[in-house]
């Protein structure tokens, strides 16, 4: 915990922020201006509640945060939670923003006549090994790993590998590079993820935002 007693919410930098905000902001948390700053290099920040401050770090860092107590809760994708499967992590509240998909993509001339249910071996660039080896491994086949942070498109291009697992959203960036989807792994979309021990020691605050961010999110058409 904080050496303030402060709670600490923790949000991704990048794309899902611009949705995940309107959230936070229906909720009643207010940041500070400097928030808002292009120009601001703060990771840390405060809020109109006085007990209550905000971080802002990588996608995947959120969950690292959230499970080892630096932050009570935090918005964070479940490809993050699948991937790393963190037990300390509970996540009651699908957000239904940041909607993608994970998928294998392999390159066009391939995906003409390719039968994903033929494979018995597969060689695969990704960000995510461990739901890759996971679902390849419940459909009897055997999948090689190798991990990659970006730039994933570029791996069948030049001779990695022959498939890529990805996020994909409109599958425009597939297309640029050559690439099509062939299977799809999971439907993605944005949680609200809370530190178990921090529910148990301050379970007033921590059910109180919970409770506040389900009303958000009911309330949103559907």
């Amino acid at each position: 915990m904080p050496e303030n007693g402060k709670l600490i919410l923790a949000l991704p930098k990048g794309r899902i922020l611009d949705e995940a905000m309107p959230i936070v902001r229906a909720a009643g948390i207010a940041p500070e201006p400097a928030f808002d700053d292009p120009k601001s290099r703060a990771l840390r920040f405060s809020t109109n509640i006085e007990t209550l401050d905000i971080v802002r770090v990588r996608s995947f860092d959120v969950a690292t945060f959230v499970a080892f107590g630096a932050a009570q809760f935090g918005l964070v994708g479940n490809d993050v939670l699948m991937e790393f499967d963190f037990p300390e992590i509970y996540a009651p509240l699908d957000l239904g923003i940041g909607y993608c998909r994970m998928a294998v993509a392999e390159p066009a001339e391939m995906g003409a006549s390719d039968d994903p249910s033929r494979w018995s071996h597969v060689r695969v660039a990704t960000k995510y090994p461990n739901i890759t080896a996971r679902h390849f491994a419940a459909r009897g086949v055997q999948a090689e790993c190798i991990k990659l942070n970006g730039a994933m498109e570029l791996a069948p291009k030049l001779g990695l590998c022959r498939r890529i697992v990805d996020l994909v959203s409109t599958g425009s960036t597939l297309k640029a590079n050559g690439l099509v989807e062939v299977e799809q792994i999971a439907e993605i979309t944005s949680r609200l993820a809370v530190n178990r021990a921090a529910l148990k020691t301050r379970p007033d605050e921590v059910t109180r935002w919970i409770d506040r961010f389900r009303e958000v999110i009911d309330a949103r058409p559907s």
